[in-house]
């Protein structure tokens, strides 16, 4: 136990993108506190600026690569929106089985690439494969199989290129939804294995209140359509999260911080759970029951637990998407849907991996965009998990200086934030002179 603390973590390991810890302890108690932000920003809100209706899409996946689907997704129903496309119910469901593909293998990677070694007792995955070679090669063999869905359904494993605005340039067929379900099949003596081995974790006593937020609907755990709900009681149209979500600089961060009820907020896996429980599939419930997860929850390491029980609903779901749409039939002409250019503006929100992403257009009557918001989830994590941190410290205080070390990553990592897509710092405008 050490009176005075004094940590910077450069960068902080297993986490996609580079973040900082900066801790200041003196007399017990903590001087300064940061979960600091040095990549530089992106420009992307920029680059979109004068680019037509059936561009943005593409550009906009290349923000991550770990969540190119959802970044897609939300840039196409921005523009369908703004550009008011009616589409189908097949879009919608091929739409949906992509989605899944990207979440199984985003959280299959945090989940058992990132955050397992913590509970583990290692510095990264490469000792799992000598102590733990069984977990290990369900984390590859899972990731595989989500990329192959992705691949299968939307022409590419990383930056989709068949789903555009009004649908799909290429329809998967029977004979390809039908490997899909096989493989899917094919995960769940994994899945019982995994449940297993998380039930065998212990994971930190911590416990802090805040507020969630995820999209949400009535008829589905709400992954890639619903309103904008807080676990504070509210709930708005997608159109209007601007009433709600804040953005503003701090100084040392290039990303931006969030709030909307209280002075931070939530999203991610455990957000989506705590406000969508009860959409889970009925095995993803016993899943979350078994590992000791009921509603709410407000123990931050709990978020692995929550992706988890995320991949078990899409393998289930992804099942029951495609005995729908055979059941139904493949139709070509119902690939696409008419697209007109108009002047309009829309916004579109899906929940990424990591959370609530937000995609914001105008257009202009050409078809071309004229101004663009778009808010990440890891950016919208930032303020929170300064906060955890704060309440989460004073709990481990008695601790050496590398156990604090430790658990703070750990808890920072419990996030699964992903930097880089998630810098912004300030709007820019261009004066032609």
């Amino acid at each position: 136990m050490a009176e005075n603390v004094n940590i910077e973590v450069s960068p902080i390991s297993r986490v996609e993108g580079h973040g900082d810890l900066v801790l200041d302890i003196k007399n017990r108690k903590i001087e300064k506190l940061q979960f600091r932000i040095p990549e530089a920003p992106r420009f992307f809100e920029a680059m979109l600026v004068g680019k037509k209706y059936d561009q943005p899409s593409h550009i906009t996946s290349r923000i991550c690569g770990i969540c190119s689907v959802a970044h897609t997704f939300a840039s196409i129903k921005a523009t369908e929106d703004a550009l008011k496309v009616k589409l189908n119910d097949l879009i919608l469901k091929l739409r949906r089985i992509v989605n899944i593909g990207e979440y199984i293998q985003s959280n299959c990677l945090h989940v058992y690439f990132l955050a397992a070694p913590d509970f583990l007792g290692v510095g990264s995955v490469i000792p799992l494969i000598e102590t733990h070679p069984d977990v290990v090669n369900i984390a590859i063999n899972m990731k595989k199989i989500a990329n192959d869905i992705v691949r299968i359904t939307a022409g590419r494993a990383v930056h989709p290129i068949t789903t555009i605005v009004g649908g799909f340039t290429k329809l998967p067929t029977e004979q390809d939804l039908l490997n899909i379900k096989n493989m899917l099949n094919s995960l769940y003596p994994d899945l019982e294995i995994s449940l297993k081995v998380l039930k065998s974790l212990k994971l930190p006593k911590f416990e802090r209140e805040t507020e969630y937020i995820s999209i949400s609907n009535n008829y589905e755990y709400a992954l890639y359509d619903g309103d904008l709900k807080s676990s504070d009681g509210w709930v708005i149209k997608p159109i209007n999260y601007l009433d709600k979500i804040k953005e503003k600089v701090v100084e040392h961060s290039t990303g931006k911080h969030c709030w909307a009820n209280r002075d931070s907020y939530m999203v991610g896996a455990l957000s989506r759970v705590n406000n969508n429980y009860e959409m889970l599939s009925d095995r993803a419930k016993q899943y979350a029951e078994e590992l000791g997860l009921k509603v709410p929850c407000y123990n931050t390491f709990m978020i692995n637990i929550a992706q988890f029980i995320e991949i078990v609903h899409c393998v289930d779901d992804g099942i029951r998407l495609i005995d729908e749409i055979l059941n139904e039939g493949l139709k070509e002409d119902k690939a696409l849907v008419e697209v007109k250019p108009k002047a309009g503006r829309g916004v579109g929100i899906v929940e990424a991996p990591r959370g609530t992403l937000i995609h914001d257009y105008t257009y202009d009557k050409s078809g071309k965009i004229t101004k663009v918001n778009l808010i990440i989830p890891t950016n919208m994590n930032y303020a929170n998990v300064e906060k955890d941190l704060e309440a989460y410290i004073p709990s481990i205080i008695d601790k050496s200086e590398d156990e604090i070390r430790f658990h703070s990553e750990m808890l920072i990592r419990a996030y699964d934030p992903c930097i880089s897509c998630s810098t912004h710092f300030l709007n820019v405008k261009l004066i032609n002179k």
